[in-house]
């Protein structure tokens, strides 16, 4: 167990800021949670104080402090500034969590980002959202200088995940039948564990770890994806064989109204080819280099499995009777989607889509 440090959460009660402040607390840090408090209460152990980041009540509270280390999750860079301007010249290390949505070309692996917005600008807007982390990450730059950690995570998954994306699939296998599937299962799929992540950006802090780095880990084809998850559920017994799957063309999905990604109508964690191949496709050895241990994906789905199986609600995806009359119209004409080429018409959450309501 590393020594007991005074930690700072900006958030710390919604999925990866949460399992920030819970990994702190179990490794007997002194962890103070600072947020407006209308999402979920800090957890058991941690110290709360009540931040508006918007007008600035509550930064008296927590101004001269001390803090070994300051975690931060704000995609707002007109929020970001006001706090570093009162804790930076007492924090040991500062993390940011970033995204890749920074980058500005999701169709290739590029470096190239987006131009950054005001660095006091307050817009929260989803459709600058990548804009505003490039913002973020070099107002921390500018003021922590080599006390600062800027992780660029891809897809976050794990039990809090508001969107389902990786619930999606145990759910659905779950309810049996022909299920569909999107594209090709060559297609990639990437993503971090919310607790490897966690553990990683505590275990930066620890070491004082620096710089900027993507926080994914390494893809996997979207077929093998699958059998994992359908291996975890025979396992423990919730299915006898893995599903039925009925792979259908993109072309034939954007066709019938099923989105990518997340959200309402979507298949979780899917987006389409070739317009987000460098997104799903980010090397991951720089983050395994610098420390970051990823989970096989059965451990990463069995977390999830256990945090909802005695009450499985799937919060976003394809309904039932969507997914029926879309592999309903495949049968009847699984050929059509030849004379559509070039007309998909995709409906993306963008640039939020990998936003982790952190």
């Amino acid at each position: 167990m590393s020594t007991e440090k005074n930690v700072l959460v900006l958030g710390g009660t919604v999925f990866l800021s949460e399992a920030i402040a819970k990994h702190a607390v179990a490794r007997g840090h002194r962890v103070t949670v600072a947020s407006r408090g209308t999402t979920g209460e800090p957890p058991e152990g941690a110290g709360f104080v009540k931040l508006d980041r918007a007008t600035g009540e509550g930064l008296d509270a927590l101004r001269g402090e001390e803090f070994d280390a300051v975690f931060d999750v704000a995609r707002v860079p007109g929020y970001i500034g006001p706090v570093l301007d009162a804790l930076a010249d007492h924090a040991g290390h500062w993390s940011l969590v970033s995204t890749i949505s920074v980058y500005a070309r999701n169709d290739v692996v590029s470096d190239e980002l987006h131009e950054p917005t005001a660095p006091d600008s307050t817009d929260p807007g989803w459709e600058i959202y990548g804009a505003s982390k490039v913002a973020c990450e070099q107002l921390v730059r500018d003021r922590m200088g080599d006390k600062g950690f800027i992780t660029r995570p891809g897809l976050i998954v794990g039990p809090r995940d508001r969107n389902d994306r990786l619930g999606y699939w145990p759910l659905r296998f779950a309810e049996g039948g022909e299920v569909l599937a999107p594209g090709t299962p060559e297609r990639r799929v990437q993503w971090i564990d919310v607790e490897d992540y966690a553990a990683w950006l505590l275990d930066a802090a620890d070491t004082g770890l620096t710089g900027t780095i993507d926080a994914i880990g390494e893809p996997l084809a979207f077929g093998a994806f699958l059998d994992g998850v359908a291996d975890v559920l025979i396992e423990r017994g919730v299915i006898a064989e893995r599903p039925n799957l009925t792979w259908v063309p993109q072309e034939f999905l954007a066709e019938h109204g099923v989105n990518p990604w997340a959200g309402p109508d979507s298949l979780g964690m899917w987006v389409p080819s070739p317009e987000y191949d460098g997104m799903q496709g980010r090397p991951g050895g720089p983050a395994a280099a610098a420390g970051f241990r990823a989970s096989p994906l059965d451990v990463t789905v069995n977390r999830w499995w256990d945090a909802n199986a005695e009450a499985p609600q799937l919060k976003a995806g394809l309904t039932r009777e969507k997914e029926n009359a879309v592999l309903a119209a495949w049968h009847r004409d699984p050929d059509r989607v030849a004379h559509h080429e070039g007309e998909r018409h995709f409906t993306v959450p963008e640039p939020g889509n990998l936003k982790y309501e952190g």
